[in-house]
């Protein structure tokens, strides 16, 4: 059997390739793991027609599967992919050959994105669960009530890979007590500046002076430096002044994303964000909070205040 995956969310796909290696019934001793950053079709494809010496089955995994998608060569290894196209006319039905790569989409016009589709399974692995039943399962026997789990993902924000630590960590030190409580998570997690940030530009959005200002006041108490506070400012309001331009051009929100480089999430809240303001305010917002970093280092202004002064201002 062979498996295309293919998404923005690497847990996700490693969680997809247990599944698939788990009904497989594949032992870790017959799976081998090559990437094509690093490694050649040629020898990737050699082992897969090559009979497994742990029994009737193996396993191969190959990351950053880039040949499947519109993204150019990304190593120094001349990928021949016609290789590939006669192993998949008469692939090797005892070996189970997965590819995964993280795009949010594949390349539909390629010859061999066409073949894998005809002889194989092509998966793409998205959010579609709730992103509160993802956390809960990376609990797993653990009693963890909804509000618990939402003050975990409003404190250290929405990345799986970071919450899947922080939930290792939350169990590790939980041990074998099974209930997981808010005060666990106020002890054990640290919050993520990103969280505030995007109420710092809720409360300005709803020109909301006093909340921005206890907002912001709330994170210098926390030891955030203000030219921190004040970069990851005026970069969310550079993504969202790009993502409306873009927008208004006709993009997706998914090719908005991968044009800027953003994570999906992320971008999905500075184009609501951004629908609350015109382009011309959001150009003016980066300018002052430019002209503030400015008069920053130039020592025209205190950092402790040069924030206070661009909320009092909206």
């Amino acid at each position: 059997m062979i498996y295309l995956l293919y998404g923005k969310e690497l847990l996700l796909i490693e969680k997809k390739i247990e599944e698939i290696i788990k009904k497989e019934h594949l032992s870790e001793y017959s799976i081998n793991k090559y990437d094509l950053e690093n490694d050649s079709l040629n020898s990737i494809i050699e082992d897969a027609t090559t009979i497994s010496m742990f029994g009737d089955k193996k396993g191969i995994v190959v990351a950053n599967s880039y040949i499947f998608t519109g993204t150019t060569k990304k190593s120094s290894i001349e990928q021949n992919t016609d290789l590939l196209l006669s192993y998949l006319d008469h692939f090797n039905p005892d070996t189970i050959l997965i590819f995964f790569t993280l795009s949010e989409k594949l390349d539909e016009r390629k010859k061999i994105t066409k073949s894998i589709k005809k002889v194989g399974s092509v998966i793409e692995i998205g959010r579609n669960q709730n992103l509160n039943t993802i956390v809960k399962e990376m609990f797993e026997d653990y009693e963890i009530k909804s509000n618990v789990i939402q003050l975990l993902i409003d404190r250290v924000g929405d990345n799986l890979q970071i919450l899947k630590q922080e939930c290792d960590k939350i169990k590790t030190y939980k041990d074998k007590e099974k209930t997981v409580t808010e005060q666990d998570i106020l002890n054990l997690t640290t919050k993520n500046i990103d969280a505030d940030i995007f109420k710092l530009i809720e409360n300005i959005v709803l020109k909301r002076k006093q909340t921005a200002l206890e907002a912001y006041q709330e994170m210098i108490k926390r030891n955030e430096e203000p030219i921190k506070i004040l970069i990851l400012l005026a970069n969310q309001f550079r993504i969202m002044y790009q993502a409306k331009e873009l927008s208004k051009k006709g993009y997706t929100a998914n090719d908005i994303a991968s044009t800027l480089e953003v994570h999906p999430y992320r971008l999905k809240l500075a184009l609501e964000k951004s629908k609350d303001f015109s382009s011309s305010i959001l150009l003016h917002y980066l300018e002052e909070l430019a002209d503030l970093d400015s008069n920053i280092k130039s020592g025209i202004v205190e950092k402790d205040l040069a924030l206070e002064l661009f909320i009092l201002k909206i």
